[in-house]
């Protein structure tokens, strides 16, 4: 959208452009189907693209002395480049099968333009569709399947799937964290491997960590999204899987909390509290509680009491009676309290069963 903001005849529609943050422009219908309502796509028929990118990753390749330099290449909106006819004109002239072979096309070109520049190419999984070229690297986001399916066809990947390793994910539970798309835990994090089962070691390359930026305002923020998730996912990139510990790991992260705290810097501390399942048992609503840091004791009340722990030492999953209830818990550790209280009303526990 930046590039034909600037140079708007680089698009198929060749209208002006304009830069705004606060504006809808795309349409969301589940299951990675979406419909854009503002352009933002370049036009693959219009050779003056390439002479546009030429100019771009040439500047890009003197200024950073990386291998690989990567071109992007997710979420793809192809509905203009299916309105166009100068764009389904060329699709017919070039012999190009579909939307998604076009695509293939562009990469392809982008490739061989980076390539000339002395590097390698790198891009999100999207660049599979339609085939591509050897030589090029796959990002991989949308879950494992996409770096699997590179690799097995001889691409080095990175992984870095939204499953793992997307750290604007919300991290506890939701009566005290903001929706952000999906919840991404602490313990889940440290879960991730990027080398999967079945697949030449030699082309995973490594895993990253991705913290998109659309819903954190500020600073403080931003560090209280990154930690201490990043610490459990530089754990895993940087140590053999059989040297993986929990227990181990979550002592070094209690030190890291005192350590940023003493710095006065803002992190996620939602690994001391407790996790909330909710599921049905014949005709009752059940509880269930958990915590994974060693030595804490989990206490809860759903009769309206307070303070919580003067409450229920959490033993074993337990009933939610009718009523206009809320359920109260909290962690303890050495008989002080860690992390938030949970305050969580009787309707909002129901909508949670699974």
């Amino acid at each position: 959208m930046a590039a034909l903001t600037a140079y708007p005849e680089l698009s198929t529609k060749k209208e002006k452009k304009y830069v705004s943050p606060g504006d809808k422009i795309a349409k969301w219908y589940g299951g990675g189907r979406f419909e854009l309502l503002i352009e933002n796509t370049l036009d693959p028929s219009n050779e003056e693209v390439y002479e546009f990118i030429d100019k771009v990753f040439t500047e890009v390749a003197q200024l950073f002395p990386g291998e690989y330099i990567h071109m992007g290449g997710d979420e793809c909106y192809k509905g203009y480049w299916e309105e166009s006819k100068e764009v389904q004109a060329f699709i017919k002239a070039k012999r190009i099968k579909d939307a998604n072979e076009l695509q293939s096309y562009f990469v392809g070109r982008v490739q061989k333009i980076i390539n000339s520049k002395g590097k390698k190419m790198i891009g999100w999984d999207e660049i599979i569709e339609g085939g591509l070229q050897k030589g090029a690297a796959v990002m991989s986001w949308q879950g494992m399947k996409g770096g699997i399916h590179a690799a097995k066809a001889g691409h080095e990947v990175v992984m870095s799937p939204t499953t793992y390793a997307y750290l604007d994910y919300q991290q506890g539970d939701l009566s005290v964290e903001n929706s952000i798309y999906a919840n991404l835990s602490l313990e889940k994090s440290y879960k991730f491997e990027p080398v999967p089962e079945g697949v030449d070691p030699k082309l995973i390359l490594g895993g990253q960590a991705n913290v998109w930026t659309e819903a954190i305002p500020t600073m403080q923020f931003a560090y209280y999204m990154t930690y201490p998730r990043a610490l459990s996912i530089a754990e895993t990139v940087w140590s053999p899987k059989s040297k993986k510990n929990w227990n181990n790991f979550i002592q070094k992260t209690e030190a890291h909390f005192d350590r940023f705290d003493s710095q006065g810097i803002n992190v996620c501390k939602a690994v001391y509290e407790p996790i909330v399942s909710v599921y049905k048992e014949g005709g009752k609503v059940m509880c269930k509680l958990e915590n994974n840091v060693p030595g804490t004791q989990v206490y809860y009340s759903v009769n309206n009491t307070y303070p919580v722990n003067y409450a229920t030492k959490y033993v074993e999953a337990f009933e939610v009676p009718a009523g206009k209830l809320k359920l109260r818990t909290q962690n303890f550790k050495n008989g002080e309290a860690v992390g938030r209280e949970l305050i969580i009303s009787r309707g909002d526990l129901v909508k949670r069963i699974k």
